[in-house]
């Protein structure tokens, strides 16, 4: 079940034509070694995100997890918060610093610029995470399905980047405009899922899809509106992240077959997001102490 296939025909990943194990290059799109080594039918099994979206819901449900245990032991349980629906079950801020929140006083004061990376993967209660993950499980896979397991995950990373940094040099510059105001601690992966909705968006523009522009778009304005009406939401990381999304798909070209340095770029991107959590935990110890 989870061998090498080492004979017979597999699936491009690109153009979906059938290419032979061995073959270099796929006939139709002109993908290099499309069988992946062997190992595509393999990656199939986890669905056309390659597994993505449980490699998200699982590392951000263990971050939150080891987040409200760290404030539990630092803290006591009364630290998590439970003074309304907003606030049930909420990491301590000395927690979700530990473990690598961006905003402009972890990157200008502290020097921990790589928490652009691991911050999208923190969230600051209970109902903050079930909503990014549900938003997650339902773009990530429309998103993969027009642009290719790799390059989503790509524009994942990249417009949760651009929304952190963004976010965090407002807050340094001490610039806000109505509603909009620089964060000094933020979290959360709505940064990167507005930059999923900025690449359907774009995806809609350049096919000519109008249906996929304007139930995308829809959805944007839906989360913009939603963080406008919230306190506490982190607009400039939102506005950021669609933006990073939307120019990252444009860099990315839905409209050309994904290539394989796209998903050597996404196992790049996620081992560089392991290696900030793990910075962040490993330098934030002398803060805390």
């Amino acid at each position: 079940m989870f061998k090498r296939q080492t004979s017979g025909s597999v699936v491009c990943p690109s153009c979906g034509s059938l290419v032979g194990v061995q073959d270099d290059r796929c006939f139709r799109c002109g993908r290099w070694n499309p069988s992946l080594w062997g190992f595509a039918p393999l990656l199939r099994r986890f669905g056309n995100d390659l597994g993505f979206v449980p490699i998200v819901i699982g590392g951000c449900t263990l971050l939150y997890v080891l987040s409200l245990l760290t404030t539990v032991a630092m803290s006591g349980a009364g630290a998590l918060g439970a003074s309304g629906l907003f606030s049930i079950l909420s990491p301590s801020n000395p927690a979700l610093f530990l473990f690598g929140e961006s905003g402009a006083i972890p990157i200008f004061e502290y020097g921990r610029w790589w928490t652009i990376l691991s911050a999208g993967w923190l969230h600051g209660n209970l109902l903050h995470i079930l909503f990014n993950m549900m938003w997650v499980r339902q773009l990530a896979p429309a998103v993969a399905d027009m642009y290719g397991a790799g390059r989503m995950v790509l524009i994942y990373t990249i417009a949760g980047a651009a929304g952190f940094l963004l976010s965090s040099t407002a807050g340094g510059l001490n610039f806000s405009l109505p509603l909009f105001h620089g964060a000094g601690f933020t979290v959360g992966a709505s940064a990167s899922i507005m930059g999923l909705l900025g690449a359907l968006v774009h995806y809609g523009r350049r096919s000519v899809s109008s249906a996929v522009t304007s139930q995308a778009f829809t959805y944007a304005v839906i989360l913009f509106v939603f963080g406008l009406a919230m306190p506490g939401v982190d607009n400039f990381a939102h506005a950021g992240g669609f933006a990073g999304g939307y120019l990252a798909s444009m860099w990315l070209n839905p409209l050309r077959p994904e290539r394989q340095e796209h998903l050597l770029g996404a196992l790049v991107c996620l081992v560089a997001v392991a290696l900030s959590v793990l910075a962040s935990a490993i330098t934030g110890m002398q803060y805390l102490r």
